[in-house]
Parts: structure tokens; C-alpha cells; sequence
């Protein structure tokens, strides 16, 4: 196997890092450090570099540890080994044998893996699916993330179309906004105390922060009624894909059809000349039942099912994979 050098994380590596994730083939802009390290007084940073003999970079691991576990990381919807496109499955198991080793010789016997949406992927890059099984690890959660292919072709059921003629009759207005702060405070904030007794994953001060280093990849739809916000989603966009990271409307949204009209608008128009619309999972109890009604309402505009899955894997199993390759 190949010899690579393990490094931890640390501020001298910002700059290489974010130009690493800029040319991967498997990262988004999530893994910019900038992102990484928004919440970085909850998740104790153990983010890992991989380097070849000539100190080229090969690969990243966004993660924390606690407990002394590892995890891919807790703060982040998705992780991995991030690599790119020129890297071969046979430098891919050595890197990824290297990270099982470095992490057993420093007492870290296990790490968790949530594997990054095929669809995020520039190139076919399943290489750490296949690692994760030649080292023995084990399933413990699947999500179902209902998902649009854009480019197919999909249907969008009659049902929706006929809320988007309701909204239109009241005449609701939909605007692309540059703030949060009504979304999040008469919308969003109320709605997940009242349904929930949860508050949003983001502060409103973090949304805005993270809006101003990434401009283009985070974004805020409202649906105005009479000048009165009564629904609004929150876009994370990288590249071709659109994922909904919130989304929240006042009142009965089948009466209003608000929350109709604004996602029929995104879909068809907004972001039509896109791959993939991300309206991510309907899950609860770990992946392990279905909120019927609210993965009925994602399915009836034609979305469908891709899978993230999640794995645990013991780092002493680095020497499952020295006999690979005959």
C-alpha cells in the first residue's frame, strides 16, 4: 500500500483545505472551513489531512470527536473522505486504511461515517462505501431523502397544482429576500415550538452570518399575503443541487396553497435549469419511520427516494485491508 501522513487540523491549514473542497469531486461548499467551524463552541474539531510522500494533499476528513469517538462530522448534514477526481479506488482504500491506523494508535477506536448524497457528487464516488464494507462496518442508520431529479421526466400531481391556483386567486406574492429575520421570528421560530417544542438547528444570528460568507449558496423565499409573511423556505444551494434546509408556513397551508406556489415556482422556474431539488427527509426514530403525510406532499412534486446512509466502523480493522488488490 501506499505511505501517507495523517495531519490534525489547524488554522494553518484554512487556505489548502477550502482549495481542496473547491476541487473535489465529493465536497460542497459545507465543507468550507468557514462553514465547518460556524459552530465550532459545540463540536471539539478533530478534522483530518491526508498527505502523500511528497506532501501533496490527497484527501480531507471533516469531523469531531467526543467521548473518544470520531465522527464524520456532527455539525455537518453529511461527511466523508473527500478526494478528487484523479484519485484510484487502490490510493482511495490506502488513504482511508491510513485514517483507520492513525486513529487506532491514537486510542480512537471508533469512527461514524454519514456518507455525503450520490447526487452531491460531480463524478461517480462510492469508493468509501465499498471501503466501509471490506472493513467490516456496520449499518446503523438509513435515511430516505426525497428528491428531485430535475432533468427527468417528473410529474407534478394535480393536487399541487391545484393549491397553486388558490394562492394565485388570493394573489400571494412570492420574494427572493436577503433576510431572515421575519422567516425566523413570525414563521419558522413559532411553528417548530408549537409542533415541535424545537427550535430551528441555526440561531437567526448564525443564518445571517453564514448568509454573508456564502451569498450564493444560502437563500430565503418568502410568501407574502396582503404584505404579511405567511411562508418561507431556506435554500442551501451548491452548484447544481438545491437542498430545503427549512421550511414553515403560517396557518393551513392546503387552504392558502402558500407553500404549494412558492415550491412549484422553484422547481419550474427558479432553479428548473438545475440537477437535483433536495427536499430532504421525512424520517424520525433514526431513519426508522416515515411521516406519512409530509413525505406525500414532498412525492406529489414528483420527487423520489435516494439514500444516506450511516455507518460505525472499529479502527483496528485498518488490517482488513492489506490484502485487497491480487
Amino acid at each position: 500500500m501506499n505511505t501517507y501522513k495523517i495531519v490534525k487540523y489547524t488554522s494553518e491549514h484554512f487556505q489548502i483545505w477550502n482549495n481542496f473542497v473547491a476541487n473535489a469531486k465529493n465536497a460542497t461548499f459545507l465543507f468550507h472551513r468557514d462553514f465547518v467551524e460556524y459552530h465550532a463552541d459545540r463540536f471539539e474539531d478533530f478534522s483530518l489531512l491526508v498527505f502523500d510522500e511528497k506532501d501533496n494533499l490527497k484527501g480531507i476528513l471533516p469531523a469531531n470527536i467526543s467521548n473518544n469517538k470520531l465522527y464524520s462530522h456532527q455539525g455537518l448534514t453529511y461527511g466523508g473522505i473527500v478526494i478528487d477526481s484523479t484519485l484510484k479506488i487502490e490510493k482511495f482504500i490506502s488513504i482511508y486504511s491510513a485514517i483507520l491506523h492513525f486513529l487506532n494508535e491514537n486510542n480512537i477506536e471508533q469512527i461514524d461515517f454519514k456518507l455525503l448524497p450520490s447526487f452531491y457528487c460531480s463524478q461517480p464516488s462510492e469508493e468509501l462505501k465499498y471501503a466501509l464494507f471490506l472493513s467490516e462496518a456496520k449499518l446503523t442508520r438509513r435515511d430516505a431523502l426525497v428528491t428531485i431529479d430535475l432533468q427527468s421526466h417528473f410529474k407534478i400531481d394535480s393536487n399541487r397544482v391545484e393549491g397553486v391556483k388558490r394562492a394565485e386567486k388570493l394573489g400571494l406574492e412570492i420574494k427572493k429576500e436577503i433576510g431572515f429575520a421575519d422567516f425566523w421570528k413570525d414563521v419558522l421560530i413559532p411553528n417548530l415550538n408549537a409542533k415541535h417544542e424545537a427550535k430551528p438547528v441555526h440561531s437567526l444570528a448564525e443564518i445571517q452570518s453564514l448568509q454573508s460568507k456564502f451569498p450564493k449558496n444560502i437563500a430565503q423565499y418568502n410568501v407574502y399575503q396582503n404584505d404579511q409573511i405567511i411562508a418561507g423556505t431556506t435554500l442551501f444551494i451548491d452548484k447544481k443541487t438545491v437542498h430545503v434546509q427549512y421550511i414553515s408556513a403560517i396557518g393551513d397551508k392546503n387552504q392558502h396553497g402558500a407553500l404549494d406556489y412558492l415550491f412549484h415556482h422553484l422547481i419550474t422556474e427558479e432553479f428548473a435549469n438545475y440537477s437535483y431539488f433536495d427536499f430532504g427527509i421525512s424520517n424520525e426514530n433514526q431513519g426508522k419511520n416515515i411521516n406519512k403525510g409530509l413525505q406525500y406532499w414532498k412525492e406529489t412534486f414528483g420527487a423520489r427516494t435516494f439514500c444516506q446512509d450511516f455507518y460505525e466502523v472499529e479502527t483496528k480493522n485498518f488490517v482488513k485491508l492489506n490484502q485487497v488488490f491480487l
